[in-house]
């Protein structure tokens, strides 16, 4: 097992997720056609209080374990890393066995705050899934820590394989034994048990591996023992560890439970929100739409500043713990790049052609506005994790953490402001506004530790091929929506979503060239294949320098 550089594991992550994000559409798209819209909020409402739970268990100690090992490692002290791991691991099995007991048993408790007693059975179902993934999230952290990335991308990849054929082929068994909807949302919520137990697995096995070969690289060193070195691991008490995990992974909790929180706020206020603006059944309808298509494709967009999230804090924190600033520097205002570059393009693309890939993926095209908009939103989303990824990497987890407080206030009060007069828009609008208002404030307390450098003078430029992609992209789906109408609808779905990706993509890249946004020295820090592809495409633009 070879280390991973920053580009390669984004890469490996950014591959995992975006395979597992689309193995979860299809356990989602199925819903669509399987369950009614109370089948579907029961669903909804399960799988949003997991989440939530989840991150709040776990979202901020894996990238605290992932910092932590990644120092210790850097300092020469790899039996500290050791002992973190141990500590952490003990840690997830207690808060695993704690969560899934408490969610099972207040499952009646919380459907019924949620107006949704429907639910109560989903809720139950999922529970079981909070005893191993707390363990598995300490896994992957250490992982992550070690710049081993393919560990943790494989067990998400088999992880939402088990979950979709096992929740969904249970469904169709409960489902076609005329048990009802509410049993056939528990049997798909039910997925992620299977799920926990593959990627349980699969971490078992790789670090397995790990371990045997740490063992055989002590050995080549003619079994020189790095504790006599560098001080025993064991004396690293696990009071201490856990002072140390807490005391980073409570801002980072914070952080990485933003977009969940405001998800599980608009999934459980959504009724009492919006009260005045749509009548109840108007508001089931479209608070199915919200959460079942809506959510599910606003997932995409960030895959890659989730990868970069994970794969950037234990690079950073590497050279920030030795004084390395120039490499810092380069290291964030890459990924930043990297980040305008390809993940803006993504949230734009699903954007500008929601009616099209909400109508082929699902039932009907209905929602396709609330997919645009909270789209959109993602490209701020994306902005707000990396720049706390890297604030996270700079030893700075408590100053995202208190402008993540700042934008959930900012969001509760825009809420309760516009949902009553734009109804799900005005949920959306408001966690835009936190999206924006928390990315701001942390560029700016970057720019005071280390100049960022992302496209200078070119920011302009690069403003108008997004805007001119987009245009023309809504210009093609609309054609060719209008040639295709007599078509089959999936049919004519289809062939509109494939033509706008192309004119997006393609409109997209020229523009960064021809306006010089994209530079040779942003294209000679891609990696490999994506380097030599976009040399080729890139090529009359640049003949001299390329």
């Amino acid at each position: 097992m070879k280390k991973d550089s920053l580009i390669k594991g984004t890469l490996i992550l950014a591959a995992a997720a975006l395979t597992a994000r689309f193995l979860g559409l299809f356990q989602r798209v199925p819903l669509d056609y399987m369950l009614d819209k109370d089948g579907q909020l029961a669903f909804a409402v399960a799988n949003q209080v997991y989440l939530l739970l989840l991150v709040v268990a776990t979202g901020g100690i894996p990238s605290a374990i992932s910092k932590m090992v990644s120092q210790r490692y850097a300092l020469g002290r790899p039996e500290e890393a050791r002992r973190i791991y141990k500590a952490a691991l003990l840690f997830g099995a207690v808060t695993g066995l704690l969560l899934a007991t408490a969610m099972f048993i207040l499952a009646p408790v919380y459907t019924d705050i949620v107006k949704k007693p429907i639910a109560d059975l989903a809720v139950r179902a999922i529970a079981p899934a909070l005893l191993l993934f707390p363990i598995i999230a300490m896994m992957r952290g250490y992982f992550q820590g070690r710049q081993f990335m393919a560990a943790g991308g494989i067990s998400q990849i088999i992880e939402q394989i088990l979950r979709v054929i096992g929740g969904i082929g249970i469904a169709l068994i409960v489902l076609a034994w005329g048990w009802g909807d509410a049993w056939g949302a528990a049997a798909v919520t039910f997925g992620s048990v299977f799920g926990s137990i593959g990627a349980f697995v699969v971490m078992v096995y790789f670090g397995r591996k790990l371990r045997r070969q740490d063992l055989a690289e002590q050995a080549r060193k003619g079994g020189a023992n790095l504790r006599s070195q560098h001080g025993s691991g064991s004396e690293l008490r696990f009071r201490s560890i856990y002072k140390e995990i807490f005391s980073m992974s409570l801002p980072a909790v914070v952080t990485a439970m933003t977009v969940q929180f405001l998800y599980t706020f608009d999934s459980t206020l959504f009724i009492r929100l919006t009260e005045r603006f749509y009548d109840l059944e108007t508001a089931t309808h479209v608070f199915a739409d919200y959460t079942i298509k809506a959510m599910s494709l606003a997932g995409i967009p960030p895959i890659l500043a989730i990868a970069l999230g994970a794969s950037i804090i234990p690079v950073i924190s590497s050279a920030f713990s030795v004084g390395n600033m120039n490499e810092v520097q380069r290291q964030s205002s890459l990924v930043m790049r990297i980040v305008c570059f390809t993940g803006v393009p993504i949230a734009m693309l699903l954007t500008v052609a929601s009616y099209s890939v909400t109508g082929f993926l699902f039932q009907s095209p209905s929602g396709s506005g609330t997919v645009a908009l909270l789209t959109v939103g993602t490209i701020f989303q994306i902005t707000m994790m990396t720049t706390n990824s890297i604030l996270y990497g700079l030893g700075r987890p408590k100053t995202p953490m208190y402008h993540t407080f700042f934008g959930l206030a900012l969001k509760v009060v825009f809420s309760i402001a516009l949902a009553p007069f734009l109804g799900v828009y005005g949920l959306i609008i408001a966690s835009s506004i936190c999206f924006i208002i928390i990315t701001l404030m942390n560029v700016r307390t970057i720019n005071r530790i280390v100049k960022l450098n992302v496209l200078g003078r070119r920011w302009v430029k690069y403003i108008i091929a997004v805007a001119v992609s987009a245009l023309a992209g809504w210009g093609a789906e609309n054609g060719i929506l209008a040639w295709t109408d007599g078509w089959a609808d999936k049919l004519s779905y289809m062939v509109a979503g494939i033509v706008t990706a192309a004119v997006v993509g393609a409109l997209y890249l020229v523009l960064l060239a021809a306006l010089r946004v994209i530079t040779p020295e942003d294209i000679r820090s891609f990696p490999g294949p994506l380097r030599k592809l976009l040399t080729k495409v890139l090529k009359p633009f640049y003949r001299k320098a390329l």
